[in-house]
């Protein structure tokens, strides 16, 4: 499958069969190690040559190199290493540092799971297209602290090098220019947010069992067969 997203080809492998058909059940578990993909997904960044060669930022991916290099030693030597006594020590210290922020892995794919991924050309303005794209999670003002700026996503979308402690009041702006141009403006409460994700999964889940049903149906009964 082509991800217009990472610009690569993705291969629809068997893991992937898989866990697809059960991701709506899956979700929580994996968005509690995401951290761990993080990590994996800044080495692949630098070792694969996916970072800019030319441009004014060309020069950044050594920077990179440098940041990742001087946190494993901090983090990976100094304070796992180092500080705590054993490996079982180790492995706990991990497993609770990476678990504990997951519900900012959450927050984040909230905002862009449940929503639309279609490619509706040049001739779709950019804020109809950031609006469509992301969602905004309604929330109390003394949660903006829990969710980290996270919950103003299709604000930030629209504005990237906002400060998250100015999107809050960028809010009433986006809702008043969305009221007058009758833009859809996506914002869920936690709990809805959730809701819509987990039921989008599940649909996507739906389809692909759908699709292997008619696969095996075509198989068995020979419908792109030739009759002589």
């Amino acid at each position: 499958m082509r991800s217009t997203y990472y610009d690569r080809e993705m291969t629809f492998d068997v893991p992937s069969q898989f866990l697809l058909k059960v991701q709506n059940y899956t979700y929580y578990p994996i968005m509690m190690l995401a951290r761990f993909n993080l990590t994996r997904l800044s080495w692949e960044y630098l070792l694969k040559g996916q970072a800019p060669k030319k441009g004014p930022t060309w020069w950044h991916v050594y920077l990179e190199f440098v940041g990742q290099v001087v946190f494993w030693y901090w983090y990976g030597y100094l304070v796992l290493y180092k500080t705590l006594p054993d490996w079982s020590s180790r492995v706990l210290f991990l497993l609770v540092s990476h678990i504990i922020p997951s519900p900012l892995h959450v927050q984040i794919t909230l905002s862009h799971f449940a929503m639309s991924t279609a490619n509706l050309s040049v001739h779709e303005s950019f804020p109809q297209k950031m609006l469509r794209t992301t969602m905004d999670v309604d929330c109390a003002p003394w949660l903006d602290f829990f969710h980290g700026g996270l919950q103003f996503q299709a604000i930030h979308h629209l504005y990237p090098r906002m400060p998250r402690h100015n999107l809050c009041q960028a809010q009433k702006y986006i809702l008043k220019f969305c009221r007058e141009t009758e833009i859809p403006y996506p914002i869920f409460t936690f709990y809805d947010g959730n809701k819509e994700v987990i039921s989008r999964l599940g649909d996507v889940a739906k389809q692909l069992r759908i699709m292997e049903e008619c696969r095996k149906s075509i198989a068995e009964e020979g419908v792109f067969s030739h009759h002589h």
